[in-house]
């Protein structure tokens, strides 16, 4: 692993200029990857460090497939963890939501859960060590390093990821039903409706984890002190853009808007006196409130009704797309690409849009080597799910 992060920062320290936000964006075309697997409600995939083999992908009933990318012809995938008995994922949006390896991963072995619960419902963010006989995790070494209350049972959120700083980064959602009715989005003593951000490494008195010094709002009376940003309604994919640490973050809107956000230390992203860059009807501040952060992109609900965030591509097959980050929408499978630089992001274009397939975008994923793949369900909700890659350009 050490190796890895060693490559990962000598990447970073002769990485070329960004592109310019205004510089072309590609067309892309997207085609499927174990073609004979069917997978139930997949919502994640990603890779191990150091174990670039491997793919790791999500159900969300609460399975964790390990998939050999060198054997596409793979009929049945083999079960790498299985928490069905803990998960609650009877409503639509809950369930097993999203999983990260810790950058020590090939020394510690601690993978990070994130995940709904029942009685009471919950939200879990839980560490299992994977046994080195095995090479698979070890249910009865589970420890819960955090519980959020979830009063209603949408808006789960949510991503689970490292950032370059070592931190733990989870997001969460506003706590669901529709319109935030209890005001948790400008609530910075909640953590439902923010970003959070957290040291797995050490732990404070009566936690499992630490509190950065350095968080914005350690020193806010009333406030809680794991809050790295806050202000949104239910943040479905972010994801770290490898060569310039910025933090790309899907927020899914209400009635009218899907927003992309750029997410800042500390920063307010308007949810829910805010929708996008709109007012919302009804939304209303509170005594913690002040400057709101606009999303660097946005589109209606006659273009989609629920964004899918994505990932900044900084892979080597298809250099005409690095720089470009890609997200999507969910239901009406388009896929949009956009450049921002250290002044700011450029128009977003539409890169691929369904033709057919009735593909639903779930979620992107991030190989070690940077190429993306994306997860999908295919027709329906409850039916079966698909791996696509990203394999060329136009």
């Amino acid at each position: 692993m050490k190796l890895f992060l060693a490559s990962l920062w000598a990447v970073l320290a002769i990485a070329p200029p960004e592109p310019a936000r205004d510089a072309p964006i590609p067309s892309i075309r997207v085609s499927r990857i174990f073609p004979q697997l069917e997978l139930r409600r997949p919502v994640q995939a990603l890779q191990a460090p150091g174990d670039d083999r491997s793919l790791f992908v999500l159900e969300q009933a609460g399975r964790v497939l390990r998939l050999d990318l060198q054997s596409t012809q793979v009929t049945e995938a083999q079960s790498w963890l299985d928490i069905r008995e803990q998960v609650n994922d009877q409503g639509n949006e809950e369930g097993l939501l999203s999983m990260a390896f810790h950058p020590r991963y090939g020394e510690n072995g601690f993978v990070y859960c994130y995940y709904t619960a029942s009685r009471p419902r919950r939200s879990e963010l839980t560490r299992f060590t994977v046994d080195k006989a095995t090479g698979r995790p070890d249910i009865a070494t589970a420890q819960v390093l955090l519980e959020v209350p979830q009063p209603y049972s949408n808006h789960n959120g949510g991503t689970v990821l490292f950032g370059p700083d070592g931190m733990l980064y989870l997001s969460l959602g506003d706590g669901g039903a529709a319109n935030d009715p209890q005001g948790h989005g400008q609530n910075l003593g909640s953590l439902l409706g923010k970003v959070i951000r957290i040291d797995v490494d050490r732990s404070d008195a009566g936690k499992s984890y630490a509190v950065p010094k350095d968080n914005p709002f350690v020193s806010t009376e009333g406030a809680r002190p794991e809050v790295w940003a806050w202000g949104l309604r239910n943040v479905w994919r972010m994801s770290f853009d490898r060569a310039t640490g910025r933090l790309y973050a899907g927020d899914v809107g209400q009635n009218a808007w899907e927003e992309v956000d750029v997410i800042e230390k500390g920063g307010n992203y308007g949810w829910n006196p805010r929708e996008g860059r709109h007012e919302f009807g009804g939304g209303k501040t509170s005594r913690f409130s002040g400057r709101f952060i606009e999303p660097v992109a946005e589109y209606n609900h006659a273009e989609g009704v629920s964004v899918t965030g994505g990932f900044v591509y900084r892979g080597s097959q298809l250099p005409r797309l690095v720089g470009v980050y890609l997200y999507a929408d969910y239901a009406f499978g388009t896929i949009w690409g956009l450049r921002c630089d250290t002044a700011g992001c450029g128009e977003p274009k539409v890169v691929w849009r369904r033709q057919g397939s009735r593909s639903m975008w779930s979620s992107f994923g991030e190989l070690n080597n940077g190429e993306l793949v994306l997860c999908a369900f295919d027709g329906t909700e409850s039916g079966p799910g698909s791996l696509w890659r990203i394999d060329a350009v136009e």
